[in-house]
């Protein structure tokens, strides 16, 4: 039990610091509400499909990502700076991992890409196209993202989580 509160706490401070990002330099897209650099959507559509859920410990069921609207064959983009870090098949999926450096990585699947580990690839670089296999439905593209080894939700880069609102409690009966 107390490595699992460690685990959760040290998630929750690796989500704190991923906030406390400094300001991005002139030019880069901007949340203003929060000063986060905004990361670029790697397909046209925004639709998110299949939310992230987290799981309730390291090995329990949950969604690792978010499985985004995208047609098969359609170009995916890069959504930040980085290095490609693997390309290849994982079990009955193409896929295509990114290191972005600062511990974040992404991983987009089903993935169809000729680019190479080493490959260094710039917000909006064409990594590849949108395939089929996987656990991902057709017709949607993976996108999980890891800081420092964990997973975290996507949403927290393209600006769409919204801010929690504390609602009253226990109204008079």
């Amino acid at each position: 039990m107390r490595a699992q509160n460690r685990r959760r706490t040290a998630i929750a401070l690796a989500v704190i610091m991923l906030l406390l990002l400094p300001a991005p330099a002139a030019g880069e897209d901007e949340d203003p509400e929060d000063g986060l650099p905004s990361w670029a959507w790697p397909v046209v559509t925004r639709e998110v499909i299949v939310p992230f859920r987290a799981p309730a410990h390291e090995y329990g069921a949950g969604h690792r990502g978010i499985d985004i609207a995208a047609t098969p064959g359609e170009v995916v983009r890069s959504p930040a700076d980085g290095i490609v870090a693997f390309r290849g098949a994982v079990v009955d999926r193409q896929l295509l991992t990114i290191d972005h450096g600062s511990g974040l990585v992404t991983t987009f699947e089903p993935l169809v890409s000729t680019l190479n580990p080493g490959a260094i690839v710039a917000a909006g670089d064409e990594i590849g196209t949108v395939d089929v296999g996987g656990h991902a439905r057709p017709g949607t593209l993976h996108l999980g993202v890891r800081l420092d080894g964990d997973y975290i939700n996507p949403m927290l880069l393209f600006g769409g989580v919204p801010r929690a609102v504390l609602l009253p409690c226990c109204a008079a009966l």
